[in-house]
């Protein structure tokens, strides 16, 4: 009988746990500079236009595409200024949040801090940009040439129980997947990203539109 063979087989078992862990090492490695490197793209800028495509689906909905230009001012302001469909807005002034659509005739306002809204996470992006403060597991895979950077939030009280952002080799946030507790998915696209550009302190004002009627919603989405 020949038993010597076990030493090398330990040698390459011992071998792969090695080169195991230092995956392991380097993943870590790869998530921690992503994370790093999309924070100091998007805090330094103090404003912020993108181009995005917007769509919602699950939880018994119908998918929908819209689209549209989306500005942003630091700290605390946000508007999304919806070309399809003409007329529909959703804005942050840094204090309240309001949402208009133009089928409905109908605004909602609701106090920023604990809005309910899945355009929540990209709300990050109106103040400094911390991923530790707001997310508490990460994880990445490769798509393509760029990486997805999964992220569970922090609060369990947090509107949504995972995003995707999909960062490309500059750290541009190119696509967001922000998947909610009720199994929908709001998926957005960005493109045509512009940093610093000068946008007027009025465009994140609200203005009521002719003939809409107007809904106070407080934090737990009940009307006043």
């Amino acid at each position: 009988m020949h038993v010597p063979a076990a030493a090398p087989v330990k040698a390459n078992v011992k071998h792969l746990l090695g080169l195991l862990c230092l995956s392991a090492a380097f993943a870590e490695i790869s998530v921690t500079d992503l994370l790093r490197g999309v924070e100091e793209r998007y805090n330094r800028p103090k404003t912020m236009q993108v181009l995005f495509e917007q769509s919602l689906t699950g939880a018994g909905r119908i998918g929908q595409r819209e689209s549209g230009v989306l500005y942003l001012r630091k700290p605390g302001r946000m508007l999304w200024e919806y070309h399809t469909p003409e007329g529909k807005l959703f804005l942050a002034d840094g204090k309240d949040v309001y949402f208009y659509s133009p089928v409905s005739k109908r605004v909602e306002k609701s106090p920023l801090k604990g809005s309910d809204d899945l355009r929540a996470p990209l709300a990050f992006l109106m103040g400094r940009l911390d991923f530790q403060r707001d997310f508490r597991e990460f994880r990445s895979k490769p798509e393509g040439e760029a990486t997805y950077l999964v992220a569970v939030p922090k609060s369990d009280k947090a509107p949504y129980r995972q995003v995707e952002f999909l960062v490309n080799a500059s750290h541009q946030i190119q696509q967001l997947k922000v998947h909610g507790h009720d199994g929908s998915l709001m998926q957005f696209k960005f493109s045509s990203e512009r940093l610093n550009p000068p946008l007027d302190d009025k465009l994140f004002v609200f203005r009521m539109p002719a003939g809409a009627e107007l809904v106070e919603v407080d934090a737990e989405g009940g009307g006043k």
